[in-house]
């Protein structure tokens, strides 16, 4: 089998970009880890915005953008 696709250099999009290299694959924990952090997240702002809306600007977001948010689907639903 030919190698020539995998002795080519990557290169970053951008000059200048450093192109970040993960030491290993992420695990399935992990990857549940960082989903069920996501989905907490939307639960704990979709209460916030029920009981203290003024407290989403001191977050840093928009009304529009927690709503957003909010509404994502898990993938499994879209």
């Amino acid at each position: 089998m030919n190698n020539t696709i995998a002795s080519v250099q990557h290169r970053a999009v951008r000059p200048g970009v450093p192109v970040q290299r993960s030491s290993r694959p992420r695990s399935l924990r992990s990857m549940v880890a960082s989903w069920r952090e996501r989905t907490r997240f939307r639960w704990d702002l979709k209460r916030m915005s029920e009981v203290s809306p003024h407290l989403i600007d001191d977050i840093g977001l928009t009304q529009l953008q927690a709503k957003a948010e909010i509404a994502k689907l898990p993938f499994w639903q879209r």
